[in-house]
């Protein structure tokens, strides 16, 4: 592992989650994320960093963005998604959750809260070259 917390253990992982993205996934990675959408900043898909795998990841901006389908429901989940959250947190990235039907059903709005975000990161740091 080097400072972005890749773990290399989880590759074969996360090529296989790739190739099993829900409609969801692949909307907010076609439609805002993919080659520098969002303004201007490169996002990685299915991610291992430490012992998770993130969804979309922006190494410049440690930012983590989830979208949490229907297995997030389940019993026990949202406890396991805010322990990997604040371990994530830890770890110096921040964790954006969007669910499916967000997703789906109001892209825009997604689009606006990670466009804050940014806004917000921004000011707080200088934009790399």
């Amino acid at each position: 592992m080097h400072n972005n917390h890749y773990n290399s253990k989880l590759k074969t992982f996360a090529r296989d989650h790739r190739n099993d993205s829900t409609k969801a996934e692949i909307r907010i990675w076609c439609e805002l994320l993919r080659n520098k959408k969002m303004l201007g900043y490169s996002f990685l898909r299915q991610r291992p960093i430490a012992n998770y795998i993130a969804d979309f990841f922006s190494k410049d901006l440690k930012l983590v963005i989830e979208v949490d389908g229907l297995s997030h429901e389940r019993e026990g989940q949202f406890e396991k998604d805010k322990a990997r959250e604040l371990n994530l947190n830890a770890l110096g990235f921040h964790v954006l959750r969007f669910n499916d039907d967000e997703v789906m059903n109001d892209i825009e709005n997604v689009n606006r809260t990670i466009q804050h975000l940014i806004a917000e990161w921004e000011k707080d740091h200088q934009r790399p070259c």
